[in-house]
């Protein structure tokens, strides 16, 4: 089989990760082409990854590469997905599909109607840890599913521009528990409970954007999953999932930087968790790639466009659930 080859859209903080892992640590997949806006920071790119950098979208999509990945600003998204699907490229396109249902729905029908295999980049899913939790419950390990416990903090709040379009909390840092709420149970949310506060940064709330979270969700298989968020977790960076069932837990915990512990008459010592997400999830970025790369050969990819559409309505639920104090149903949304 030809290797596959790929244009990056979007050479940002992301986008440049992507194209980094794919020029160097993804086997199997060629790096043809990056593309940017701002010329000099994809010029930049191109240069240190030893790829062409493409002058325009045009270009990308009327060039023989076998597929794109969209890691530009959100507002982009969409656009680019439709224009992919018409080129017959394949796609892997990083969170959220857009902000505006109506939009992501745009998406939807480009890809049904092309066909073009489709990948969502909700790479917390490749993580070998939440991954064996997901595991337990497939299996049957922990029984039938009771609740489900999900933590996720960030060391330090983004700026306030970013926030200004982030979508806010709900939309753009949770969209990831969401996902992962789906993922380990197997099953959808109907029902949203959000409450949320100011408590790490005043200027996030004049953005209209809230810095610590609660969610309360009910699952169609009777299942309870609560979310916990905050914007400023001073230790490092927080990711846990818990799932209790009939027949026991299983757990997912936050890696150390390594595992040495020291232990003296002052007491116990033990190191750091992971203070930026790309320390802790770079593996489950490259077993990202693998998925997509075993996708393009079977034609089923791992995270689909449906998977990307699910969060983004549950995160407008817990939005209209913040702002109506009451809780909302999918149904509701859409």
């Amino acid at each position: 089989m030809t290797t596959p080859t790929i244009a990056v859209l979007g050479t940002g903080r992301i986008g440049k990760m992507h194209a980094e892992l794919i020029a160097r640590q993804v086997p199997g997949l060629d790096l043809d082409a990056v593309y940017d806006v701002f010329t000099e920071g994809a010029q930049a790119v191109a240069d240190e990854l030893g790829c062409r950098r493409a002058e325009s979208i045009e270009e990308v999509m009327a060039s023989d590469v076998d597929a794109v990945a969209i890691c530009s600003s959100t507002d982009t998204h969409v656009d680019l997905v439709v224009a992919a699907a018409e080129a017959g490229k394949a796609i892997f396109l990083e969170k959220p599909v857009s902000l505006n249902l109506e939009e992501v729905d745009r998406a939807v029908a480009a890809v049904k109607s092309t066909g073009v295999p489709i990948q969502i980049g909700f790479n917390r899913r490749f993580d070998a840890a939440h991954a064996a939790v997901k595991q337990a419950v497939a299996d049957g390990s922990v029984g039938d599913v009771h609740m489900v416990r999900i933590t996720s903090r960030d060391p330090a709040p983004p700026p306030i521009e970013y926030i200004n379009v982030s979508g806010g909390i709900f939309c753009d840092m949770t969209i990831h528990d969401f996902d992962m709420a789906r993922f380990v149970t197997g099953s959808e949310v109907v029902e949203v409970y959000a409450r949320g506060a100011v408590r790490v940064d005043p200027a996030i709330g004049e953005a209209g954007d809230v810095d610590t979270a609660v969610v309360m969700m009910t699952h169609e298989n009777g299942a309870i999953t609560t979310i916990d968020n905050s914007r400023q977790a001073v230790y490092g960076y927080d990711q846990r999932v818990e799932v209790f069932g009939s027949g026991g837990m299983a757990v997912s915990e936050n890696p150390r930087e390594h595992t040495t512990e020291i232990h003296t008459a002052d007491g116990t010592r033990q190191q750091n968790i992971p203070y930026f997400f790309l320390e802790r999830y770079i593996p489950s970025y490259l077993a990202e790639w693998s998925g997509f790369l075993d996708g393009l050969a079977s034609g089923t990819m791992p995270v689909t466009i449906e998977d990307g559409r699910a969060p983004l309505v549950i995160g407008l639920a817990a939005w209209k659930s913040v702002r109506e104090d009451r809780p909302v149903k999918i149904s509701e949304i859409g």
